[in-house]
């Protein structure tokens, strides 16, 4: 993440209201298509650039849909009222190089999207919900990139989960497969100081999962890390706030009676911390042997791991069939503005 206001780097069931504008050029026609959905009071326009066209706007608004719903389910909330989702569109296939910006008029967020990509590939594409979480936390100084993409990181497939669109089997076996990532190697100094991609994006997973766990033991499984996520957006730490990371762990730790990040914080920031996963795995019961995950529900940690992928309220007031209602849908066609 880049500067205060926050250049990020890489990156239901009420009805939706989805309006398209279409507008043209004599050279090319469709140079620009917005689509505009109302998820839980929020804005998101979602734009098309030159060659958006060929591009299935139906599976667009879906995903867009999806990935919005994950994050207002985990958050509770939206995290901003208005965001545009701008796309690029390319030959090809699959959905790429996320970038999530805050503005003045809210968020900003940017990928490159294939117009051959299917409707499966839609339906399974983790990147946008990825960008849209980092909306959710306050743009922080370049030394602790590794809170902001370890949080999007982490945070992604549980919210997914919740909102129904992920199996938690996928998630567990994709973290035991990945989380070695995040592992401290030769020559480490810690979070703050180890900006390698491992370490940033993993190594600042690692770090939420073992927030999440040990906030989840403290308080008899009462909270978790998403209260103390909630209450930093609550306290106005989004995108477009620039805030230090410590303030943003002390509100965190308050809003769940602890000093799990705080703490975590103070003893990863500056040296190496090894963590023993295969013991973590163990206490929480998941077992993967790299082609079949089984679930121990007699392990030390199983009622963390059941509750770290299940909101009470999950079982909320959406539509499981992510099919948004369209309302009203418009099309009109205009000239360009002149270019000099």
């Amino acid at each position: 993440m880049v500067g205060p206001v926050g250049l990020r780097r890489f990156a239901r069931c009420a009805a939706i209201t989805v309006f398209l504008f279409v507008y043209s050029s004599w050279a090319e026609p469709a140079v620009e298509m917005t689509s505009t959905l109302f998820v839980g009071g929020a804005r998101i326009d979602v734009i098309t650039g030159p060659g958006g066209a060929q591009l299935p706007v139906e599976d667009l608004i879906r995903w867009a849909n999806s990935a919005a719903e994950s994050v207002r389910i985990y958050y509770g909330v939206f995290p901003i009222s208005q965001v545009s989702v701008h796309i690029i569109p390319f030959r090809g296939k699959g959905i790429r190089n996320g970038m999530a910006f805050g503005t003045d008029e809210g968020g900003r967020i940017t990928l490159r999207v294939g117009t051959e990509t299917s409707a499966a590939e839609f339906a399974s594409d983790w990147t946008l919900t990825h960008e849209m979480l980092h909306l959710a936390f306050p743009s922080v100084a370049d030394k602790h990139h590794w809170i902001e993409e370890g949080l999007a990181t982490y945070v992604e497939p549980i919210a997914r989960i919740r909102a129904g669109h992920l199996a938690s089997q996928k998630m567990w076996a994709e973290l035991v497969r990945d989380m070695p990532q995040g592992l401290p190697e030769s020559g480490d100094r810690g979070l703050d100081h180890t900006h390698t991609w491992g370490r940033t994006y993993w190594g600042g997973a690692m770090f939420c999962l073992l927030a999440d766990v040990e906030i989840r033991r403290q308080t008899k499984n009462k909270k978790g890390l998403e209260h103390a996520l909630r209450a930093i957006l609550e306290a106005g730490g989004d995108i477009r706030k620039s805030w230090d990371v410590s303030e943003a762990f002390r509100i965190g730790d308050r809003a769940t009676g602890t000093r799990v990040l705080q703490n975590l914080y103070e003893a990863m920031k500056d040296k190496p911390v090894h963590v023993d996963l295969d013991g973590l795995w163990v206490d929480l019961g998941v077992r993967f042997d790299g082609q079949e995950l089984k679930f121990d529900e007699d392990a030390r940690f199983a009622a963390i791991r059941r509750a770290i992928t299940t909101d009470s309220r999950s079982a909320e007031r959406y539509c499981s069939s992510g099919r948004p209602t369209a309302i009203l849908r418009g099309r009109t066609l205009r000239r360009p503005r002149s270019v000099a």
